[in-house]
């Protein structure tokens, strides 16, 4: 009997199977169809990986379990090369003497998608600069959001994605190894991240190449980063790379990821550059502290809010609320960030399959930010680590 090749992709089974989830969906909202054009879930239910602009692109699913893409003619063929999906309806361009959308009301039409129709926005969304008339008033039909329930779906992994999640994490732990490895006081922040993703996406290539696409808009390939959260700036957890260059008693938050056939994974370490003084050595062990009782309290039933709620006891109890800025964690999976979220405004029950970012952080404007991320799987009884890289502060000291 023939061996196996491995396949670091989703398979058409499983893409199957997420359409006759959809279906059910569309049952149980007692709607005609649904019309989706949301990039991230037309990837999510066909596998079709494009670039979202002007122009509107959609799928589309019958009651009766008929399905097709609405596209663009300059996507035609690359649809058909990726996509599980063989009825295709395009439009010549956007803006066109005939609106897209015109294209489009005649496609549920076709696949008798009338009444009450499911979807994810009335109508293509305006971003690039898109203008168009809502699919409501185009048709006369009624739009009935979905999304939450596709959410829903798409937030418990199947073991196929969390294999791809794994191997993304992987990888996310070579470049970050690297970023860490090139950090010298006097370098600038650019040159380090490039060289660190450089070499860690080349390493990628001539290991995983020939079973390997990125197939995402986010990452091309592992990556690395500062992102700018260097010194008092590391203080602004969504910091923008400034090139600034290292010096000694620098606190750094680097991050590092990896996209793998879409799916990406979150990995995020502070580091210090020299001796570490005595006021970072005690932020960084309460940040420790911190992430550590997030991931201990992860179990199947809790509510999302609860393990927020332990955490925010934690900066309560040791009066550090002054230094709090996010919630613990999120999920994560197609989309580097994806819900339900860690906060106490989230009561949604934790599942075996759910994969978050555990990451409360501290925030000291004039000391500088203190975060580790990591991916937890939620298992069937606890949660289980999915990456790996060192957490304790000797580890992650840069000798000067």
């Amino acid at each position: 009997m023939p061996l196996k090749t491995t396949q670091l992709k989703i398979s058409d089974a499983e893409y199957q199977s997420r359409c006759e989830r959809l279906a059910e969906i569309i049952d149980e909202l007692g709607i005609s169809g649904v019309v989706l054009f949301d990039a991230d879930y037309i990837k999510y239910y066909t596998g079709f990986a494009f670039i979202p602009t002007e122009r509107p692109m959609g799928f589309v699913m019958a009651k009766s379990g008929d399905k097709g893409l609405f596209i663009p003619r300059m996507e035609l063929e690359h649809a058909q090369s990726m996509a599980i999906i063989k009825y295709i309806t395009y439009y010549r361009e956007y803006p066109d003497t005939n609106h897209p959308m015109n294209v489009l009301a005649g496609m549920l039409g076709e696949m008798n998608i009338t009444g009450k129709i499911g979807a994810d926005n009335d109508g293509y969304p305006w971003i690039f600069g898109y203008r168009g008339t809502p699919l409501s008033e185009l048709t006369g039909n009624e739009f009935i959001n979905c999304r939450a329930l596709i959410e829903d779906q798409m937030a418990v992994k199947s073991p196929a994605e969390l294999a791809l999640l794994q191997e993304s994490a992987q990888w996310a732990n070579l470049a970050l190894t690297l970023l860490q490895r090139y950090t010298v006081v006097g370098a600038s922040e650019i040159e380090v991240a490039h060289r660190a993703s450089n070499d860690a996406t080349l390493t990628l290539l001539d290991t995983i190449g020939p079973i390997w696409r990125n197939n995402s808009g986010y990452h091309e390939g592992a990556v690395a980063t500062y992102r700018g959260q260097i010194g008092r700036n590391a203080a602004i957890p969504h910091a923008l790379t400034s090139n600034i260059k290292f010096q000694s008693g620098d606190v750094l938050v680097g991050e590092s990821s990896a996209a793998v056939w879409g799916y990406v994974s979150e990995l995020e370490r502070t580091m210090i550059i020299g001796t570490p003084s005595d006021d970072q050595k005690r932020m960084f062990d309460h940040m420790l502290n911190l992430q550590t009782l997030a991931m201990e309290v992860l179990e199947p039933g809790k509510p999302c809010s609860a393990v927020d709620k332990e955490v925010r006891a934690y900066f309560a109890k040791h009066d550090l609320m002054p230094y709090w800025k996010h919630h613990s964690g999120h999920t994560i999976g197609l989309r580097y960030h994806e819900g339900p979220f860690l906060d106490i405004g989230d009561d949604t029950q934790l599942k075996a399959g759910m994969v978050f970012t555990v990451e409360p952080g501290l925030y000291i404007p004039e000391l500088g930010g203190f975060r580790h991320s990591d991916m937890v799987v939620v298992t069937d009884d606890g949660a289980q680590m999915m990456t790996y890289f060192p957490r304790t502060l000797e580890e992650l000291t840069i000798s000067v």
